[in-house]
């Protein structure tokens, strides 16, 4: 049986996560999120209402099935984001944060510099922190000698459905980590999700290629699919490829 993804205190057995931003009804993100199997679930603490005041989309997730990952979507500074990080352990009861701090609103890329800032103090505060960041191994390096708990290196630009852009970084990434690397952001459709678990990568989070999808279920379902398919080949250890055929019938005992 495949090992459990294991970061800080917690640990799963899917290894796939999930958001719950964009989905046309809140009914329609719960039905996606029990198709996808995931047992961590994204919510981005400064586009949701998480007093308990009046409906929140959180009155739609059993958090006896899924542990929250507060986000800090949208947050362009690193007090921004410590602050966002403070008031979801204060309202939801739970260290585990994913770390964004956006460093341009057209691309949606992550200012590393700030990202680096935020965590530091983070860590030191007793978070669990899951950093979004660039695919540069030299700041994956930094972030988890920092005391993060796993790396978050985007595939490509958040929402954009293109796929990993540059899997011979994540390679680097991959070979040098001593924590999980989750891929965030960029992957589109299953086949992408599989490719990043074939890679080596220890998790897949998305949301916008599951709630944006014609039919977000269907999507949610093959998604765990590929992941599933994508870790056990990883673990199977594919053939090496060749130039030329090897036949695949055995040659001994033929009759000339």
């Amino acid at each position: 049986m495949s090992e459990k993804l294991k970061f800080g205190k917690y640990e799963f057995t899917s290894r796939l996560m999930v958001g719950t931003g964009k989905y046309a009804t809140n009914e329609l993100m719960k039905e996606a999120l029990a198709a996808s199997g995931a047992e961590v679930v994204t919510v981005a603490v400064r586009r949701v209402n998480i007093t308990g005041e009046g409906e929140s989309m959180l009155d739609y997730i059993d958090r006896t099935k899924y542990t929250l990952l507060p986000n800090t979507a949208g947050c362009y500074t690193a007090d921004d984001a410590i602050r966002t990080c403070r008031l979801a352990r204060e309202a939801l009861d739970i260290d585990l944060v994913k770390l964004e701090v956006l460093g341009d609103e057209k691309t949606l890329f992550p200012d590393n510099e700030a990202t680096l800032e935020a965590a530091a103090v983070l860590v030191k505060e007793g978070f669990t922190v899951l950093p979004y960041t660039s695919d540069d191994p030299i700041m994956a390096r930094k972030l988890e000698d920092l005391g993060c708990a796993a790396i978050m290196p985007l595939a490509a630009p958040i929402g954009s459905g293109l796929g990993i852009r540059n899997p011979y970084n994540i390679r680097i990434i991959l070979e040098n980590a001593g924590v999980p690397v989750i891929v965030d952001a960029g992957v589109g459709t299953a086949s992408e999700a599989a490719f990043a678990m074939e890679l080596g990568c220890d998790a897949v989070l998305m949301n916008t290629a599951i709630a944006d999808a014609k039919d977000p279920v269907k999507m949610a379902t093959a998604m765990r699919l590929g992941v599933e398919a994508g870790r056990l080949a990883s673990e199977s250890g594919r053939i090496p490829r060749k130039l030329y055929a090897t036949a695949s019938s055995p040659l001994g005992g033929l009759i000339g």
